[in-house]
């Protein structure tokens, strides 16, 4: 993996262009949430997921505060408060060779934050 594909969610997640979204998506792409039992299969699911991910997590709060890459994947971990309650956990992505991603599996803890953002991701998704 060059860094490009990351360089582009970086910058979907500052512009929140879901356009870029889309393109830097696979179309075979797979999401993992941590409240969804099985895994959510192409790119409209993938997309569905992750532009409402970002609305409910992506405001003026989210961080990254780490940041984990290998040959072809990064793990970048995340924090923000939301309803008094601080949110961590990690992004785990996946790139193909064109720089698109092909996985994206998300975990979040504590217990509260799950069952919090299991409620707003249900509203978001609702809205969409």
């Amino acid at each position: 993996m060059t860094t490009t594909g990351l360089a582009k969610w970086y910058g979907y997640m500052k512009s929140h262009d879901t356009a870029a979204l889309w393109e830097l998506l696979h179309p075979d792409a797979v999401f993992e949430s941590p409240v969804v039992h099985t895994p959510q299969r192409g790119r409209d699911i993938t997309f569905k997921y992750l532009s409402s991910a970002e609305k409910v997590l992506g405001g003026p709060g989210f961080k990254y505060v780490g940041e984990w890459r290998n040959d072809g994947s990064a793990v970048l971990e995340f924090e923000n408060e939301i309803e008094g309650i601080t949110i961590n956990g990690v992004d785990i992505i996946t790139f193909d060779a064109d720089d698109r991603i092909t996985h994206f599996k998300v975990m979040v803890r504590p217990l509260k934050a799950i069952n919090l953002l299991h409620r707003l991701m249900g509203e978001q998704l609702q809205k969409t």
